[in-house]
């Protein structure tokens, strides 16, 4: 049921905004789209057809070289042709599953690749989003664990998805310690041992690479969790995981990470989904959704929803976690995506979008950029300059989305960039045209 806020909850909220109205808050908005004037009288559907391309026609094409977790991928145009055929359809795994074979196979596909591609022994069904699958891999951690008050995260995890750790978190007011990043923008080693002598820690999180897209020391990082009999949880970029030894073989006991990348647009920030992978020991503390294998009662290969923790199901307040569903129409673009391309076809992903980011980096320095670590980086990577935000601003007016402006998480005059394989030579030197133009 939907309950609207009271005047005294919208009064609230836009103090804590700083704001005065309801209209200030959407005062960056085009006054012409809010007044609705097309809807003061009947339309036909062919003039509603002409009023919104007319409208869509405002919408900016931007060529985007920003990432921040969130990634403008080439996307074989049959992912989303084979989705929109009306049995896939849905954005959850039917009520009554068993009914539903071929779907509950393309979930046990789509977690085998997830196990290959993470060097983990179990997957479920996926998570909402990579941040939840985080939060969620947290928690797991603790009942793993079973003692100790601090969760321990590296600098380096995504900003957005620290926030959330912390949202799951407040209710068991956990001590949350956040470990700085080194010169070479990976986590401190140092200080994260610090963290970990007195084994209050019941949960260690690091993201490779970082959101900064440095590579992370999982080697050392893995030895010193296994040292303070703490559990490693892993934050992995799939593409990434093509090209990179798997957290697994590191010894990590949960792997997580957001799946966009895999076959799915930007979409202006989602439907997205979170995969999660861990050992085969864990598996009864997994949060979500499992498909096993079978047989049926006449001997044929069968699959089926098996270990489901939810709290809707017979477990309730011994539940694992309150996820109760999955990312099914987004988890097969996943798994669509990675069978067509393969191991390979990832590889040359990864790749190119390597030699672009380098060609990027080469051509930022060359108009004053500096780099802001020194350390080992993939396809995205932050540069300082002291004019950042006017280079942006200029970026932006001539068609390009510049990277990510930093200044809100630390970093003055610094941008992050990215490129990725869908990025041509062009519109690098266009980008590169303008700045030095501007300067």
């Amino acid at each position: 049921m939907y309950i609207p806020h009271s005047e005294e909850e919208r009064r609230q909220i836009l103090e804590f905004l700083g704001l005065k109205s309801l209209e200030e808050l959407f005062s960056h908005i085009d006054p012409s789209l809010l007044s609705e004037p097309f809807l003061e009288e009947p339309k036909s559907e062919e003039e509603l057809r002409a009023i919104f391309k007319e409208l869509s026609s405002k919408n900016k094409n931007l060529v985007c070289f920003a990432g921040f977790g969130a990634y403008d991928r080439i996307i074989p145009s049959v992912v989303w042709q084979l989705l929109s055929r009306g049995e896939f359809l849905t954005a959850y795994t039917p009520y009554q599953p068993e009914a539903s074979q071929g779907t509950l196979q393309a979930i046990f596909e789509y977690q085998t690749l997830i196990c290959e591609l993470t060097g983990m022994e179990v997957a479920n069904a996926s998570m909402y989003d990579g941040a939840s699958a985080l939060a969620e891999a947290v928690l797991m951690s603790r009942a793993i664990r079973g003692k100790g008050s601090r969760v321990v995260l590296s600098e380096g995890i995504h900003p957005y998805y620290k926030q959330v750790v912390k949202t799951y978190l407040l209710g068991y007011q956990d001590e949350i310690r956040i470990i700085p990043l080194n010169k070479e923008g990976t986590t401190d080693l140092q200080l994260l041992e610090e963290a970990l002598k007195d084994k209050e820690a019941h949960a260690l999180a690091v993201q490779q690479p970082n959101f900064m897209g440095y590579i992370e020391n999982l080697e050392d990082i893995s030895k010193l969790a296994k040292a303070y009999e703490v559990p490693l949880v892993v934050v992995a970029d799939p593409i990434a995981l093509s090209v990179l030894k798997p957290p697994g073989e590191y010894g990590a006991d949960i792997v997580v990470g957001e799946g966009q990348s895999l076959g799915v647009p930007l979409h202006f920030g989602g439907p997205y989904a979170g995969f999660f992978a861990t050992k085969m020991e864990h598996v009864r503390k997994m949060p979500g959704r499992l498909v096993g294998m079978a047989e049926d009662i006449e001997g044929n290969r069968a699959f089926a929803l098996v270990l489901q923790t939810r709290e809707q199901h017979i477990r309730r307040e011994r539940a694992t976690s309150n996820i109760c569903t999955n990312q099914n129409l987004i988890a097969l673009a996943n798994l669509i995506y990675m069978v067509l391309l393969g191991k390979e076809g990832l590889r040359d992903v990864a790749r190119q979008s390597l030699s672009k980011a380098m060609y990027l980096k080469k051509k930022l320095l060359e108009v004053g950029f500096e780099e802001v670590y020194s350390g080992k980086h993939l396809w995205e990577f932050p540069l300082r300059h002291k004019k950042a935000k006017e280079l942006y601003k200029k970026a932006l007016e001539e068609g390009f989305l510049a990277g990510v402006l930093l200044e809100n998480f630390g970093y003055e005059n610094t941008i992050l960039f990215c490129a990725t394989e869908k990025r041509r030579k062009e519109e690098i030197d266009r980008l590169f045209h303008v700045w030095k133009a501007f300067q």
